[in-house]
């Protein structure tokens, strides 16, 4: 496993000058040759998946059972995965809802963000994260990360806030807390709301808390290669009644609380999740414990062979974060291009092994640098980092031979 962070070293010495993994094409020094499992034949007959979830009997079985029933929606499946979450995350309350994009736009609307209003979150996420922010009518307003943990810097945090800022959107990157401490230390002093973006990190813990619990309000995604699925799905974790309340509302239609089916006391939308979706995440919920286990001893497998490797690094883990694998990635050393790195991913992929840059930088997106005047150099560490990723083949049922023919190219 890798170690939390202690320091950062510069590495990139003339002696040990990066060079490229496995692409002759991009390198005058040998290949590394390694205990390749299996001959390479056609890439089709032999894929590896860049994920799959972990489904069980026991999740069909759940499926089948609410399907023999009339409650396929707003049934007590979707109350008892409620309740089986907010127990996991130590909250008072937990409302499901269809995605972990609508579980944040939720949390947004519940607290009142709103046009003029600016939010502050990192670069270097899935764009939901940000999206989110503009749904609402507010500003996504951003501060660079850090370079070893990947999650956003609470001193480029700091630099950032200003009188309109409203709250905090920090990011559970691949699995790894931020730094929450010095986070809230800021939300409290300039009185601003903390929501942890949890959508990746289920399971991880922060000073032994757990992730989605550490901020005012938490949310997760359930998309099928996050760490337990219900095909689509998301959930609002808080102890806040009032952002409670208007999320179980807004999802809901703008219904209230013991209202009639045609009584609507707000503007809400149709974000629920239905009792088949929960049912198979409360028997995912149940094997979470297993399922993270089987996920740890793929990355225990990646980690063993990249030991020695010094041509890439690893995502460095928050001081007092115990993680939660979500995917493996590597970041390419410096003297790398990020040519060279798409160069890496596409030979992967023509030998049937799946793989992606994780992730692009949100402000250079298309609509965002125009609508925001974003431009390359505004947030390097990110912009550093997002050059020279490489998501690898990631999940509980990974082998080792996989794990072989990955690392071998």
């Amino acid at each position: 496993m890798i170690p939390p962070r202690i320091e950062q070293t510069d590495t990139h010495t003339e002696s040990n000058k990066p060079r490229l993994l496995g692409v002759s094409a991009l390198s005058n020094k040998p290949l590394k040759q390694s205990i390749r499992s299996t001959p390479l034949t056609n890439a089709s007959d032999t894929a590896i998946s860049l994920a799959r979830p972990d489904i069980s009997q026991r999740e069909i079985d759940a499926v089948v059972a609410v399907l023999k029933t009339p409650n396929l929606s707003l049934g007590p499946k979707v109350i008892e995965f409620e309740e089986k979450f907010a127990a996991q995350c130590d909250t008072q309350h937990a409302i499901a809802c269809n995605s972990g994009t609508s579980a944040l736009h939720l949390v947004l609307l519940g607290m009142g963000i709103s046009s003029g209003d600016e939010v502050i979150t990192t670069p270097f996420s899935f764009i939901a994260s940000s999206n989110c922010i503009m749904f609402v009518g507010a500003t996504p307003v951003f501060a660079d990360i850090e370079p070893d943990t990947w999650c956003i810097d609470p001193k480029k945090i700091e630099g950032a806030i200003t009188e309109r800022t409203k709250a905090m959107i920090p990011v559970d990157v691949f699995g790894i807390t931020s730094d929450m401490d010095a986070i809230n230390a800021l939300a409290k002093a300039n009185g601003l709301r903390v929501i942890e973006d949890s959508c990746e990190a289920l399971g991880a813990t922060y000073r032994n808390k757990p992730a989605g619990g550490l901020g005012d309000a938490g949310v997760f995604g359930f998309y099928p290669n996050k760490q337990i699925t219900t095909g689509e799905g998301g959930m609002v974790v808080t102890d806040d009644d009032s952002i409670a309340d208007l999320a179980r509302s807004i999802r809901n239609q703008g219904r209230g609380t013991g209202a009639g089916w045609l009584a609507h006391e707000r503007l809400g939308y149709n974000f629920r999740l239905s009792d088949i979706n929960s049912a198979i995440g409360c028997v995912q919920l149940d094997r979470l414990d297993e399922i993270l286990s089987k996920r740890a001893a793929a990355a225990r497998m990646y980690d063993e062979r990249f030991k020695d490797e010094d041509r890439v690094t690893t995502q460095w883990t928050t001081a007092g974060c115990e993680k939660s694998w979500f995917v493996y990635v590597v970041r390419l050393n410096d003297g790398y291009a990020p040519e060279d790195r798409n160069r890496i991913l596409d030979a992967l992929r023509e030998q049937g092994i799946a793989c992606s840059n994780y992730f692009a930088p949100l402000h250079l997106q298309p609509f965002y640098r125009e609508s925001f005047g974003f431009k390359p150099g505004d947030f390097p560490v990110c912009e550093a980092l997002s050059e020279r990723t490489i998501a690898l083949p990631f999940h509980a049922e990974l082998s080792e031979g996989d794990v072989d023919r990955a690392w071998a190219h």
